[in-house]
């Protein structure tokens, strides 16, 4: 998976584009601009968009015609959960609404005084996921390769605000990994995407919408090995203004009968290939996860 390289899209001038028009005129002068930009990426990002319709012909069935509608909309929902992030963050006056399906999993982990793990992909809106877990009153963690600039970071800080969860790097002395095990201990919630690697980290393969496909073996060995439950959590956009977050059942998979990661990474493929079936324009994937 050389392809990914843990940077996410966006720059610092589109960011400040943007964030202008949303304090000055709000959403939905915002989304009109989006119409434009995810245009532009849709009519010259050729190659992340190559990657979007195998996965949309190939993966998911559509026909060419459905495909290209759906090439449109992946841009234009992926743009707008970069501004919805933002709003959320800067605390821009909005309209959203919200469905919780599956909440009072994550509220007995709490109230278990355990802590979780929370087991997500790159579908939907993670940013909007985690100020909708502020509800939980606990400390939500977030695990994650540093793959924005630094002065990206910085910048998106000091204009909207601190993200609403702590962040945990992946670091290659794995001292994340006694992050996680102490932000467990202070029962709180560790949230972790599961769905990407980098080139020469460890991996499993599971079969994902009828092929074989490469997944990080981290989150899934951790699910086993710490004595906490787990949970798949997904925030999926459902309109202009509304989202859908769900969350499944908690499971603490070391007491489960010959547990393993493949085990755990089964259930994920098959919680993932349910939204992305039920979403499949809101899969923010730009390169090959079948290679």
């Amino acid at each position: 998976m050389a392809d990914w390289e843990g940077k996410s899209r966006g720059n610092k001038t589109g960011y400040g584009i943007f964030i202008s028009v949303l304090k000055a005129l709000g959403v939905v002068p915002a989304y009109l601009l989006l119409v434009f930009v995810a245009a532009y990426y849709f009519l010259f990002s050729w190659r992340s968009s190559g990657f979007v319709w195998s996965y949309l012909r190939q993966r998911q069935g559509f026909t060419c015609f459905q495909s290209i509608l759906k090439l449109y909309s992946n841009y234009y929902w992926f743009g707008q959960a970069i501004i919805d992030r933002i709003v959320m963050m800067a605390d821009i006056k909005n309209r959203f609404t919200f469905t919780f399906e599956g909440e009072a999993h994550l509220r007995a982990m709490v109230e278990n005084g355990q802590g979780g793990l929370l087991l997500s992909a790159h579908i939907g809106n993670w940013e909007i996921a985690g100020h909708l877990l502020k509800r939980l009153n606990t400390k939500i963690n977030i695990v994650m390769f540093d793959g924005e600039h630094q002065q990206l970071k910085q910048y998106l800080e000091n204009t909207t605000g601190q993200r609403n969860a702590n962040i945990i790097v992946i670091r290659d002395n794995l001292s994340h990994i006694y992050e996680i095990i102490d932000a467990l201990n202070n029962n709180e919630l560790v949230c972790m995407h599961a769905d990407r690697f980098l080139e020469g980290n460890k991996t499993l393969t599971m079969d994902f919408l009828n092929a074989p496909a490469k997944f990080p073996q981290g989150p899934f060995a951790l699910a086993t090995k710490l004595d906490v439950p787990v949970s798949f959590v997904f925030a999926m956009k459902e309109s202009l203004s509304h989202y859908h977050f769900f969350a499944t059942p908690a499971v603490a998979y070391k007491h489960q009968p010959q547990a393993s990661p493949e085990m755990v990474l089964e259930k994920f493929a098959a919680a993932m290939t349910k939204q992305v079936k039920a979403y499949p324009s809101q899969w923010y994937n730009y390169y090959d996860f079948w290679k």
